[in-house]
């Protein structure tokens, strides 16, 4: 989909849609509900998600919600229930912008505003397909980055690698130059919020995966 969200937008990914604009702030106040797994499985039904993309969403969430817990653990300000909320929603549109076209982060986040009046949950959602900002060390761990680092670490309903990821992306959707060009950036984005996260968390993440919504090593 990844090719779809980039022909549906009006901006380059790899010049960063809002590249000229000032950063307004990575983790906004979280004020505003926060729904629960059931009530944004809820929101699932509501919106009509296939259930392919319910099961990617739930690893999703299982990934970003152990890498906040983590932050949480080692002293950092992290509201774990928001980001495992916007892990549950990223893909909320996803299903509606397959049939209808459009991109299902921007509607996505416009939908969870709607539903939540949440910032924070909607500014993951909007973001989670490419943040276009530097990525700073000192600023790695708030809601976005978990959101956006753990849908680039699941494949399907399963956690891999970035380069598997990605090399699943060049298959799938790596059809031109300028898409492929697209998907390396991309990948070269969740080196560097890999490298940051695992210096902040005090984890390889390179060497873990998921199991029962744990963080463990690979074998």
């Amino acid at each position: 989909m990844l090719e779809q969200e980039q022909k549906n937008t009006a901006f380059p990914i790899g010049k960063g849609y809002l590249a000229d604009v000032p950063e307004l702030g990575i983790c906004p106040e979280c004020t505003g509900l926060i729904p629960d797994d059931e009530q944004c499985k809820a929101l699932w039904r509501q919106y009509g998600m296939l259930e392919n993309v319910r099961e990617h969403s739930w690893a999703v969430a299982e990934l970003a919600t152990a890498l906040a817990e983590r932050a949480a653990q080692r002293g950092f300000a992290v509201n774990v229930p928001a980001v495992r909320a916007s892990a549950l929603l990223h893909d909320i549109a996803k299903t509606y912008t397959i049939r209808h076209g459009g991109s299902h982060s921007q509607l996505g986040a416009s939908w969870v505003i709607y539903e939540t009046k949440n910032r924070a949950i909607a500014q993951g959602v909007l973001l989670h397909v490419y943040w276009p900002w530097r990525i700073e060390q000192k600023s790695i761990c708030r809601l976005p980055f978990f959101v956006i680092y753990a849908d680039k670490r699941i494949r399907h309903n399963q956690c891999v690698s970035l380069q598997e990821r990605f090399e699943d992306l060049l298959v799938r959707y790596g059809k031109d130059a300028h898409s492929r060009a697209n998907i390396s950036l991309a990948y070269e984005q969740g080196k560097q919020m890999e490298n940051a996260l695992s210096a902040q968390l005090g984890w390889n993440l390179d060497a873990y995966t998921l199991n029962s919504g744990r963080l463990v090593e690979r074998a």
